[in-house]
């Protein structure tokens, strides 16, 4: 249909790696943000608590208050700390398999509430000095805000996001308070000091830095839980497959970003034309939104040979983190985490098996794999 479709209301598909990767990378397109909100004439779309919240995160920010509180975070996961973090997500991972084989000890097990969800919700919460009492609630309440990013949410789920926004609010503004009253040797403690160095107005600076750590975290569960589940389901779905990676494991990183680029976590970024422009050939009016496709875009056979079939060796690209200035901030993380647990799973369960297909939400933008039954 092209490589910019328009969409059945006022906005634009865009399919094409080379379009997508444009309007990602491109200084004139912006994220939704308020200022954008309050021009459009149906306002009651963005009115929604839930959403609301969700447009003071970063991924919602433009300049140039996206490039101050982006700073303010450095480069969250370099090398350096992909070094420090890497026994860690090794313990993770080797303590979550501990119970998986317990679990296939005794017949099956589902692998997404056993290990995939808890993985990055284990990561991310120690390295923020999170309570592991806690994690279940924030998985919990995660799921349900995530609604509100939904390309067209009904009522009942943004009611459903509106409640579970309240409770994150109310979490990680709490955090912060403690934190505050008890520092310690920890990435939170280090924005504490960033921020108010920055910001005189200690009220201001908590609310970013409520807005920061909500948005690190929640950013860093949903996707990154898809994309363990994902890869252990399509490794599986050809037994072949699974033995060939566990006897050539210098395959495993090409193997995630095959995974990565035949199935992303997240199918839908929305951007706005900042000025009239034209777009593969098609005019976009100002302030007109965008919808990158991200699964298109890696799927586009003018960058990726055959790109439907799933081939490990393929050395392909994908658009999955994004790019420019809103590229992916654990990027690096999620690959981390990948490849960890990929290698460990390879040499602990060669013979694993998915006992059924997995069982996805049912989600246009985030995807989500709901179970995942497993066996040896």
């Amino acid at each position: 249909m092209g490589d910019v479709v328009r969409a059945p209301w006022d906005a634009y598909f865009v399919t094409g790696f080379d379009a997508c990767s444009e309007v990602l990378r491109g200084r004139n397109w912006l994220a939704p943000d308020f200022a954008w909100q309050e021009r459009q004439a149906d306002t009651e779309r963005w009115e929604a608590a839930a959403t609301q919240e969700m447009t003071k995160t970063l991924s919602r920010l433009n300049a140039p208050e996206h490039t101050c509180q982006r700073r303010s975070l450095g480069n969250l996961f370099d090398r350096s700390t992909v070094t420090r973090l890497t026994p860690l997500v090794e313990e993770h991972v080797t303590r979550l398999l501990d119970k998986l084989a317990d679990r296939l000890r005794r017949g099956e097990a589902d692998f997404v509430s056993t290990v995939s969800e808890q993985l990055p919700i284990s990561t991310i919460g120690s390295w923020l000095g999170i309570p592991p009492e806690d994690y279940a609630h924030i998985l919990e309440i995660t799921h349900n805000q995530v609604h509100a990013q939904e390309l067209l949410p009904t009522k009942s789920q943004l009611a459903v996001s509106a409640e579970a926004t309240v409770q994150l609010r109310a979490y990680f503004t709490d955090l912060v308070e403690q934190r505050r009253a008890n520092p310690g040797n920890d990435v939170l403690t280090g924005w504490i000091h960033t921020w108010d160095a920055q910001e005189p107005d200690r009220e201001a600076a908590d609310e970013i830095l409520y807005r920061l750590t909500m948005f690190v975290t929640i950013a860093s569960l949903e996707t990154t839980a898809t994309l363990l589940s994902a890869m252990v389901e399509l490794l599986l779905k050809d037994p072949g497959r699974w033995a060939w990676l566990g006897e050539n494991p210098g395959y495993i990183d090409a193997a995630v970003d095959e995974v990565l680029r035949y199935d992303p976590p997240i199918h839908i970024n929305t951007r706005i034309a900042a000025d009239d422009t034209v777009l593969a050939g098609v005019p976009i009016a100002k302030d007109s939104m965008v919808h990158v496709m991200y699964g298109a875009a890696n799927h586009d056979p003018r960058r990726n040979e055959d790109p439907d079939a799933f081939d490990v060796r393929r050395s392909g690209t994908h658009l999955t983190f994004g790019g420019g200035v809103h590229y992916c901030l654990g990027a690096a993380l999620a690959r981390l985490e990948a490849r960890t647990l990929l290698t460990q799973l390879l040499k602990r369960f060669p013979t694993l098996r998915a006992v059924a297909p997995a069982d996805y939400a049912s989600r246009l933008v985030f995807r989500r794999v709901t179970s995942l039954s497993v066996a040896i």
